[in-house]
């Protein structure tokens, strides 16, 4: 195991990064931007080091201060967490040739999984559903274009290959509309990603966001953790998220996690990863890999006890993993909220000053912050400030232990998402589950 490591990143995940290495001995290094000397995982650091100004491309985002402040700490390796440098395949690989570990996949497999075509090509190889269209980019030949669209039937959505976050998508429902969707697209997808290319896919209209959480080693070996859904999402952002998925079969579950599991044998996975589908009548379609822990991965672990950030070092340092797949199993249901400084209504982002904070508690409660009594809400950074997560023997108690902890927890002197989290959890429809991704966007439409 690794003596010292880096977290380069802030805010939950870092804090949750330095409490796993706490548990296996490891020495952590906090490195911050000016705006966040005061946060909870830097204060409780064994060092920290300031990398830069509060704009993330000044500190977070600076590849040669965070490499910097590894080797003027000896530090063996760097964690990225999630967001900021943790899919950024030349952030890999610079940590490597200065002679440090990164902790997740290489440089090659972010590269790969990063392009969508090539990621989709990946896992058709690899014997996973993919959404139809086509695999290659999309040419300038027109006539090409339109009868490829017929062939796939309306409607389509048109891809950035290097695209994330929901961003560099349209979807065409009439031939009229195709050939200038084409040309936005790849002009949106030059200007945000630096690589105009772009494909088309048949658009679902329906489905469900359902993931996989995978972990593979070194040596040869992976396994699946079970799928969360996440389907409750806002313009493609997440808002709450649930393991196991409702509805989802133990044969589907093991048919499409295995396929999972083989899949980063093939490409020589390592780390933590999660292959996202949608998910509609009955059939999955991949669309994406993140090379990274998710934001919402406190939920299976909450159903399965098993931590996958721990395993992450353990990986990174070579050993193999700690458990077999026979022995993931998956007990009860947890469901996360995800905690934001924002208007409730407008979902402006709100930040400033927390006069008062606490905690909810109980049985199966779990909450994931880094806020605390006078801390500051700084306005450079994703307004996420927390994660609560709530685990019961079924679904109706995760929900009902939710409600409780919900209405416990205080935040004051800023607004939050709450009331919409409040909401959601009394809604006769999330209550039944299975709703699609949809849902929810209709659902403020009258909020």
């Amino acid at each position: 195991m690794f003596d010292k490591i880096v977290i380069a990143n802030r805010g939950e995940i870092a804090l949750r990064i330095l409490r796993a290495c706490r548990e296996l001995g490891v020495k952590v290094v906090a490195v911050h931007s000016e705006a966040d000397r005061d946060l909870k995982h830097v204060r409780l650091a064994d060092e920290s080091v300031c990398i830069g100004p509060a704009a993330s491309v000044d500190s977070y985002l600076n590849i040669p201060a965070i490499i910097s402040a590894a080797e003027v700490t000896d530090a063996e390796a760097i964690h990225p967490g999630y967001g900021f440098l943790s899919e950024n395949a030349d952030f890999s690989e610079k940590v490597k040739q200065s002679g440090f570990v990164f902790i997740g996949p290489n440089a090659e497999t972010i590269r790969m999984m990063g392009d969508k075509i090539s990621a989709k090509n990946a896992m058709l190889a690899a014997g996973i559903p993919c959404v139809p269209g086509n695999n290659d980019p999309l040419s300038d030949d027109n006539k090409k274009n339109l009868k490829l669209a017929q062939e796939i039937g309306y409607p389509v959505i048109i891809k950035a290959a290097g695209g994330g976050g929901g961003r560099g998508m349209r979807t065409v429902h009439t031939e009229a509309a195709l050939l200038n969707a084409i040309a936005m697209t790849k002009a949106e997808a030059g200007t945000a990603f630096g690589n105009p290319t772009v494909y088309m896919e048949k658009f679902l209209e329906d489905p469900r966001h359902i993931e996989f959480q995978v972990m593979a080693d070194s040596h040869g070996n992976a396994i699946h953790l079970g799928e969360r859904d996440c389907s409750m999402q806002r313009r493609h952002q997440k808002v709450v998220e649930e393991a196991p998925a409702p509805g989802i079969t133990e044969e589907q579950r093991k048919a499409i996690g295995e396929r999972c599991a083989k899949a980063c044998v093939d490409i020589g996975y390592l780390g933590a990863g999660t292959f996202e589908f949608l998910y509609e009548k009955g059939e999955f379609y991949f669309i994406e890999m993140n090379t990274r822990v998710q934001v919402e991965h406190p939920v299976t672990e909450m159903v399965t006890g098993f931590d996958i950030v721990k395993e992450q070092l353990r990986i990174a340092a070579g050993e193999r993993l700690s458990i077999t797949q026979d022995k993931v199993k998956i007990q009860g249901h947890a469901i996360e909220c995800r905690l934001n400084a924002e208007d409730p209504r407008t979902f402006m982002p709100c930040p400033g000053t927390i006069d008062q904070f606490h905690m909810p508690g109980g049985p199966g409660i779990r909450c994931e912050t880094h806020i605390y009594n006078g801390y500051k809400v700084p306005p450079y950074y994703d307004s996420m400030i927390g994660k609560l997560i709530a685990h019961g023997e079924d679904r109706n108690s995760a929900i009902a232990r939710m409600n409780t902890a919900l209405s416990e927890i205080i935040i004051d002197g800023i607004k939050t998402n709450i009331p919409l989290q409040h909401d959601i959890m009394n809604d006769s429809a999330f209550a039944a589950g299975g709703q699609n991704i949809h849902y929810l966007e209709k659902k403020l439409g009258i909020y």
